[in-house]
């Protein structure tokens, strides 16, 4: 299989989204109604895997799955989404992750409470079943991080076996949690938040990347992206890329935002591009997203990947 034509992989979580759009955010103990209330299919690298695929590349997701009628919604929304689920693992045992979410119009902001009981992560044992050389890129929202350092471990073997068809690291560590940190190091491209950074005590992403770019292997790429204010990267030649951030004429909804921002690096960098070209896409398309509810509004994409070639 030519390079060009293989897949990107996603690893990480799917769930249920129930979203909540309201018009202000509603006071403790009182009842509200709201604009609109949805369904959608959640999870950073799920969401990741709707944004490459609605950019146009080809991807799959791994992940974990209960079984039933939420099941379905979620696995029929990643068929209409052309994603391919072939390593997907239900259990029928257990609940599906579910997050409840409240969409404030007014100023776009997201309020997660998120709930997953008992629904396992995808272990190594899953991902040493995985045909690997059908992967050009595997990208891993960091969770069971001592598990995901064995499944890239296997990916670095797979890369000295077979140079020429290496598969590309990329991990996100979002949350603050310190067993995540282990990530750092084995990413060829490591993304982190703007929490993590506030987390070890930088007040920008220029300075986040410049205090933890030593975390990371000899040759990676770390990117921070901070919000209204764009982004940074910074390579092994140790200068810092910037974009500006694009933010929307109205402001709807940031659900997702920084999982659009990963997609569009992810989707420029597996196609050729440089940093600056990924970075700048990706703080475009993650505005432009910020614009409207949910990613069913296909057309915005595919102007901004027109815009980009």
């Amino acid at each position: 299989m030519e390079q060009q034509q293989k897949k990107i992989l996603c690893v990480g979580l799917v769930c249920l989204d129930i979203i909540s759009v309201v018009d202000k955010y509603p006071e403790e103990d009182t009842d509200t109604r709201c604009l609109s209330q949805r369904w959608q299919r959640g999870g950073n690298a799920s969401n990741s895997c709707t944004v490459l695929s609605l950019l146009g590349a080809s991807c799959a997701f791994m992940g974990s799955l209960s079984a039933g009628p939420v099941a379905d919604f979620i696995l029929e929304d990643f068929r209409k989404t052309r994603i391919d689920v072939s390593l997907v693992s239900q259990y029928a045992e257990c609940e599906i992750p579910a997050s409840v979410v409240i969409s404030n119009i007014s100023s776009g902001s997201r309020t997660i409470l998120h709930k997953n009981r008992n629904l396992p992560d995808v272990t190594a044992e899953d991902f040493s079943k995985v045909d690997l050389h059908q992967f050009k890129w595997i990208h891993w929202e960091g969770r069971n991080a001592e598990e995901q350092v064995k499944m890239i471990q296997r990916v670095e073997e797979h890369n000295r076996s077979f140079p020429q068809q290496k598969i590309t690291i990329s991990v996100e560590i979002e949350k603050t949690r310190e067993p995540l940190y282990q990530l750092f190091p084995h990413g060829d491209v490591v993304f982190i938040s703007k929490d993590v950074a506030r987390h070890f005590g930088f007040g920008s992403a220029e300075d986040a990347l410049r205090g933890l770019y030593s975390r990371v292997k000899t040759g990676a790429v770390l990117i921070c992206a901070w919000a209204e204010k764009g982004a940074d990267a910074l390579g092994p030649d140790g200068s810092i890329i910037h974009s500006d951030a694009f933010p929307p004429e109205t402001l709807v909804d940031t659900l997702g935002a920084g999982d659009t921002f990963n997609a569009a690096v992810i989707h420029t960098l597996s196609s050729g591009g440089s940093l600056q070209e990924a970075l700048t896409f990706g703080c475009n398309v993650a505005g432009r997203k910020c614009g409207f509810h949910g990613y069913e509004d296909i057309t915005k994409f595919r102007e901004l990947t027109i815009h980009k070639n």
